[in-house]
């Protein structure tokens, strides 16, 4: 059970300035969910196999199928309470559910339209309050007061072009967390002519995901990509992916970065590695939108390949996703210790393409390394 927040109008503004953070009553909630969504679901259960909160919580609330009926109770009428949110806020959104679905459900979208509703009443976890301020205050989701590009070195920051036909937008994870991966990502990349987003803020996924608003985040990025001139932007973020490939108008290509690697393959001059690796599929990057050939191809022209036990449409979630982290980190952490399973015995890393999968697998592993495509690309470069 978590603590709800609920913010409140300020009565002589009518702005939001304050929070209670107490247990909230709240009588009622207008949730607008079209009832034909949720009326695919046809209550058969097929995703109690697959869902991987209830594979360790174990409660049919924590389980798609009582997601979604906890979506259609509110839509009739249900006051929301922890519990409710409890049920809501334990989806990683990771889609292995609609994957599965023999009747066509979309479990994830229904979610995040409970989350949404909820949440522009005021209605939220501390973690999806946190998201909202830390990203409004900051600009990226750790709510880091640094410089964005403060891992470019001064003759790259110096010699970034105003205009091009290709932008790299490095998110939040590999800005703050990850600098090594995004300066050997834009290193790679810049050889093409890419170059970067002036002032780059969160692509707005997290709030997405929990349920808010993430507008005024897209306007300034599409701004700048189109100040650019970009008619192609590449991420090495699965969750950036596909946020500036569903969530942002269709003006311009979003490629990701195994997808470019994997097309220019003949131009990185690499050399074989003598290593045995496996590789993680992120929900958002692998299910989501069916990239799964292109980070294989760049991994089998370095070394060998292992897959995992579940890989591709089936592969675990790994726990990261939808907020889940933030809000469960225990949770999120069983799930990913219930992917490592899947590791195959003796590889020398696990691969992927996502830093918030890295992050998390990472966590939860102390035996196996875990590596972005980009590292092991970066080893296997032939040096001038």
């Amino acid at each position: 059970m978590i603590e709800m927040r609920r913010e409140v109008e300020d009565s002589r503004s009518g702005t939001e300035t304050k929070t209670e953070t107490k247990e909230t009553k709240v009588e009622t909630a207008e949730i607008s969910i079209d009832p034909r969504t949720i009326e695919l679901c046809v209550r058969c259960g097929t995703c109690r196999s697959v869902c991987p909160a209830f594979e360790v919580l174990g409660w049919e609330s924590k389980n798609t199928r009582g997601r979604v009926m906890v979506a259609k109770a509110l839509g009739e009428g249900l006051a929301p309470d922890a519990s409710v949110l409890d049920s809501l806020n334990t989806c990683t959104t990771c889609g292995i559910c609609a994957a599965k679905c023999p009747a066509g459900a979309n479990p994830p979208a229904i979610v995040q339209s409970a989350r949404m509703g909820l949440v522009s009443q005021g209605v939220m976890t501390e973690a999806q309050a946190g998201f909202r301020t830390r990203i409004a205050e900051s600009g990226n989701t750790f709510g880091e007061g640094g410089d964005r590009l403060g891992w470019l070195s001064d003759p790259d920051r110096e010699g970034l072009k105003e205009s091009s036909d290709l932008v790299y937008f490095v998110g939040c994870l590999d800005s703050y967390r990850y600098p090594e991966v995004a300066k050997k990502t834009f290193d790679l990349l810049k050889r093409f002519g890419a170059t970067l987003l002036p002032e780059e803020v969160c692509c707005g996924s997290p709030l997405i995901r929990t349920g808010s608003d993430a507008g005024k985040f897209v306007d300034r990025n599409l701004r700048q990509i189109k100040m650019i001139g970009a008619k192609t932007v590449i991420t090495g973020c699965a969750g950036c992916y596909s946020t500036l490939k569903k969530d942002y108008p269709p003006e311009f290509e979003v490629v990701s970065v195994p997808e470019f690697l994997a097309e220019h393959l003949a131009e990185l001059d690499l050399r074989r590695l003598d290593l045995t690796v496996t590789y993680h599929d992120p929900c958002h990057l692998g299910r989501g939108s069916g990239i799964f050939d292109p980070p294989r191809e760049v991994i089998k022209a370095i070394c060998r390949l292992e897959e995992m036990r579940s890989n591709r449409q089936d592969a675990r979630c790994c726990g990261g996703g939808g907020g889940v982290r933030a809000g469960y980190p225990d949770l999120s952490l069983e799930i990913a210790k219930l992917r490592l399973q899947d590791v195959p015995a003796g590889v020398d890393a696990i691969v992927s393409c996502c830093p918030l999968c890295i992050r998390n697998l990472s966590d939860a592993s102390s035996e196996v390394e875990v590596i972005d495509l980009v590292d092991l690309v970066e080893r296997a470069i032939v040096p001038p």
